[in-house]
């Protein structure tokens, strides 16, 4: 379905159905889509909502809305700090749901950052960071508790990652690095043009979920893996982007963040089916043309390795869980 179609025309259905007895993990959820989605599952019952935010306070403001709005238990929500930017952050974090929760039933790797400005975190520019290198090594890290979570309560839990149909609006150039040098190439773009890397880094996205899939295919594995498009919404994502193209679209043709959060939900929940593929306007779709032919497998496959080279890096051994 076309963007601009899909944007004006295509209809999200209202989340329904039960969560009670999930626990269920958002992460980018004190603003947005993340937000609004958490909102949906704690007024369908979720036992447990952990709302995983860099910012505590804003995180905290957020759970205080959700809980005005639904009327649930004081103890549903939890506000939990993550800074993607930081691995150690992320280490810990998934350290802490190891630990103290009981049971994952679904997890959103939904944070995500676009810079027009050039910011190194950790060893990437900060969208690769942020938007692909946390998000794979948090997955990693979290998968074990979530299989757990299949055996010890015999449900299907779902990761999911949101990422964006403007993964097939970047050339990728950087696909003509040398062997092993496509990181190397995207962080010197960004260096260049940091504001012309959040394209290729859904894309990356894309790939990631697919080369998961591959590697752990159903019914075998007992997590669903999947990712979603929530589609164009009004957000604080492009926040650091004011162009008339942002003005036109958040005036005449974005989705509020709750339209676009229904996406979200029905991701969380759209069973073994899903596993591996990309959900866009509440449905399973096709990703771009390029990730379905020879080459894009090709680079895929090049991509994966040097991402899970990069997760060794950070904590060795961890790729086993992929």
């Amino acid at each position: 379905m076309g963007f601009f179609y899909s944007q004006l025309f295509a209809r999200l259905p209202y989340p329904t159905g039960s969560y009670a007895g999930k626990t269920i993990i958002i992460t980018g959820s004190n603003i947005g889509l993340g937000k609004e989605a958490a909102r949906h599952y704690v007024r369908l019952g979720a036992s447990k909502m952990i709302l995983a935010v860099r910012n505590l306070d804003k995180g905290t403001a957020a759970k205080v809305d959700i809980e005005s709005s639904t009327n649930c238990a004081k103890d549903t929500i939890e506000v939990w700090q993550l800074d993607m930017s930081s691995y150690a952050s992320v280490q810990q974090f998934a350290a802490r749901v190891s630990f103290e929760l009981g049971r994952v039933d679904i997890f959103h790797a939904n944070a995500g950052v676009a810079h027009v400005e050039y910011k190194l975190m950790e060893d990437n520019e900060g969208q690769i960071t942020v938007n692909v290198v946390s998000t794979f090594l948090l997955a990693a890290l979290v998968l074990p508790k979530m299989k757990e979570t299949a055996a010890k309560y015999n449900t299907r839990p779902t990761l999911t990652i949101t990422t964006s149909e403007t993964h097939a609006w970047t050339p990728f150039n950087e696909r003509h690095a040398p062997e092993g040098g496509i990181y190397d190439a995207l962080n010197e773009q960004g260096k260049k043009d940091p504001n012309s890397l959040y394209w290729p880094s859904k894309l990356l996205e894309v790939f990631g979920v697919r080369s998961i899939a591959e590697r752990n295919p159903t019914p075998g594995c007992p997590v669903t893996v999947n990712m979603v498009n929530p589609g164009y919404c009004r957000s604080e994502l492009v926040r650091e982007l004011d162009t008339w193209v942002v003005w036109f679209l958040n005036t005449f043709m974005a989705r509020s963040a709750e339209y676009g959060s229904r996406t979200l939900v029905h991701a969380g929940s759209a069973g073994a089916e899903s596993h591996g593929k990309y959900l866009s306007d509440c449905q399973i779709d096709e990703p771009s043309v390029f990730v379905r032919s020879a080459e894009g497998k090709v680079t895929q496959d090049r991509v994966w390795v040097e991402l899970m080279g990069k997760l060794e890096a950070i904590k060795p051994g961890v790729t086993r869980n992929f």
